[in-house]
């Protein structure tokens, strides 16, 4: 099993996961802290270890985003992890993207946060992702084109003030991927962030993974 998420610029009032200010000069949305899963013997920077099938496994990062006035950054390249081919599903990810919104929404009541709604543009988003790393069995941010979830949303239709997303690689519940998210300090903090408003998740059942995107937002 395989987790991961990872960090880039966050207001300079706002925390990022290693307690640090963010940073955005220039006019460009700047990467910070940025770590990527590369396989088997090399750790990121944000790691928890949980058991899976006799074995440990795993490491979590996080992606967020804030909106700054001018060029984009640079698309990043991807990370390739394998070679399997994605199988035929045939069961419906459907539900279980609406149970991981019930339980993120049943974390933020326990936080005193107002409940996240179900966007169908962020669902959009967390969902071409899923499905894309499903079929190249990449397991990183960015996809193939190295667009990262701030321009899916963008490229969804859905004006961001702010962005983050979790992504996870492996667990066969809503349940077991929610556990794991929240015992990743990175990964909780996005689930706990009270100033986002929406929230979709994407997930893909394919016999390489299962895939599991969470994507967040606030409106501009």
């Amino acid at each position: 099993m395989q987790h991961d998420a990872y960090d880039t610029a966050r207001p300079a009032d706002r925390p990022g996961p290693s307690g640090g200010g963010g940073e955005a000069a220039g006019g460009r949305h700047r990467r910070r802290a940025r770590t990527r899963w590369r396989g088997p013997g090399v750790a990121p920077s944000f790691r928890t270890t949980v058991p899976a099938a006799g074995t440990l496994a795993a490491a979590l990062t996080v992606l967020t985003g804030v909106y700054v006035a001018g060029q984009a950054r640079p698309p990043a390249p991807d990370q390739v992890v394998g070679a399997a081919p994605a199988a035929a599903v045939v069961d419906d990810p459907g539900q279980y993207g609406t149970q991981v919104v019930r339980l993120v929404n049943t974390e933020r009541k326990k936080a005193g946060c107002a409940p996240l709604r179900s966007d169908p543009r962020l669902h959009t988003a967390a969902q071409a992702h899923a499905d894309d790393m499903a079929a190249r069995n990449s397991y990183a941010h960015a996809d193939r084109r190295g667009h990262d979830a701030g321009d899916r949303i963008t490229a969804a239709g859905y004006t961001w003030s702010a962005w983050g997303e979790n992504i996870h690689r492996g667990p066969h519940s809503a349940a077991q991927a929610m556990d794991e998210w929240m015992n990743s300090e990175a990964h909780r903090k996005n689930i706990l962030d009270c100033s986002f408003e929406d929230i979709g998740v994407g997930v893909n059942l394919a016999g390489n993974g299962p895939w599991w995107v969470q994507d967040f937002a606030k409106g501009r």
